[in-house]
């Protein structure tokens, strides 16, 4: 399959926010009470945040044949070469098609001076976990989260460039 990485624009911002919501849906059933996922979905994505993440983040979306599929989410590079990768979704139906990886690959040669990136990922998202270790990230801590007040074991992993 052949795709395309590129930086997000205006015009993807309903895409993305329904790739984050049907992402999110499918991964976190069971894992995420759905009134919770929702609170954090109409709040994370809504139009307004995604202005506000396009002008203070790097985002990269996956197209194929013209439709968007699959985005990355990374934080710009701070003085110490840190980066945080907020998410990186894709249309269940796309993954494991290395769509995610090219988003990951992209970022980083995007990321001018990053050192290491960092992301938390749920410790029962075990197709998220498995993605990151492949990719070489390691786990720094796990700790509980209060998401919404729902608590998930989250672990914070380090991919060092």
């Amino acid at each position: 399959m052949e795709f395309l990485v590129r930086r997000m624009q205006e015009g993807d911002i309903k895409k993305v926010q329904d790739i984050a919501k049907k992402t999110w849906n499918s991964t976190y059933e069971g894992i995420i009470p759905l009134d919770v996922q929702e609170n954090f979905l109409s709040s994370a994505y809504n139009d307004n945040r995604m202005h506000q993440r396009m002008e203070k983040s790097i985002i990269l979306v996956a197209n194929i044949s013209g439709k968007v599929v699959g985005f990355a989410n990374f934080s710009r590079v701070n003085d110490d070469g840190i980066v945080g990768l907020a998410a990186i979704y894709i249309y269940p139906e796309y993954q494991g098609q290395g769509i995610g990886s090219a988003l990951l690959e992209q970022g980083i040669k995007e990321l001018h001076g990053v050192k290491e990136i960092f992301v938390d990922v749920e410790k029962d998202n075990l197709s998220g976990v498995k993605f990151y270790e492949a990719k070489a990230f390691e786990v720094v801590r796990e700790f509980d989260d209060d998401f919404d007040g729902h608590i998930l074991k989250t672990i914070e992993m380090v991919l060092k460039v």
